[in-house]
């Protein structure tokens, strides 16, 4: 905590007030970055007038936005992801936040399976693509010469034009 503190520019003394233990504090840091992270592509799906198409779209882009994406958070994600096997704390932070963009996406996915009359299943579609974000974000971090957020979304968008033709079209 003290070496927190001092990198912070607080006093121990104020970090320890305000974060009782070590394991307050991480939790607090990972509660601030699913907060952010929810906002990011919450507030993309506000904008008004957006189809199922753009919605899915604007979560992709809140996903890999510049914010959210980066090197420095990508490394906070994964010790966090890496801790939370043995963390339930780590895991019930994180849970609804997920299973509520999980949802969302399902919803969204039901939509156009329903126009393109698809055998599709929205929740599989859905989890397909958290596992393409998830994975893109590891490739990201361990292969940053090899993966970008440019090249990931339009892997991405190769998958959905696969998948959904007259809804997605391929970036490249």
């Amino acid at each position: 905590m003290a070496s927190v503190a001092r990198l912070a520019g607080l006093s121990a003394g104020l970090a320890n007030f305000h974060f009782r233990s070590k394991d307050a504090l991480l939790e607090e840091t990972l509660r601030c970055l699913a907060i952010e992270h929810r906002e990011q592509w919450l507030t993309r799906l506000q904008a008004p007038d957006l189809d199922a198409p753009a919605k899915i779209v604007a979560v992709i882009d809140a996903q890999f936005h510049t914010s959210i994406c980066n090197r420095k958070k990508l490394a906070v994600w994964f010790a966090f992801f890496g801790e939370a096997a043995y963390r339930k704390s780590y895991r019930r932070i994180t849970t609804s936040i997920d299973a509520e963009r999980l949802d969302v996406l399902a919803d969204l996915f039901d939509e156009i399976i329903q126009d393109e009359e698809s055998a599709l299943d929205p929740k599989g579609v859905a989890r397909t693509l958290e596992s393409l974000f998830d994975g893109f974000w590891l490739n990201m971090l361990m292969y940053p010469d090899q993966f970008s957020r440019e090249m990931a979304k339009a892997q991405i968008f190769d998958y959905l034009h696969t998948s959904f033709p007259r809804h997605f079209a391929p970036l490249s």
